[in-house]
């Protein structure tokens, strides 16, 4: 089972990247406009929130299920926003 606090890191880490890349696109872009790359960084904050409210979660009944289900949803989940940031182009 992977460690609860390596995977609030990698939740951190990831969607950090995400938020920090969105503010490279806006700066090397300034343009245009910032309405969708603004919605990515809300909807990286919320997922971030969504993610570690699951981890917190105690009630789990299968912890290891648990832990791994949420971090294939912050691969997928992370993997979506890097392709909106993609596709800002």
């Amino acid at each position: 089972m992977a460690n609860v606090r390596d995977l609030k890191k990698d939740i951190n880490y990831v969607l950090g990247d995400i938020i920090e890349a969105v503010y490279v696109w806006e700066y090397a872009n300034t343009d245009k406009g910032t309405e969708q790359s603004e919605a990515i960084i809300d909807d990286a904050i919320n997922t971030f929130d969504e993610l570690i409210a699951k981890v917190n979660d105690k009630n789990a009944e299968n912890k290891k299920a648990h832990y791994k289900a949420i971090n294939q949803e912050l691969e997928t989940k992370g993997r979506a926003l890097i392709e909106r940031i993609n596709a800002l182009g």
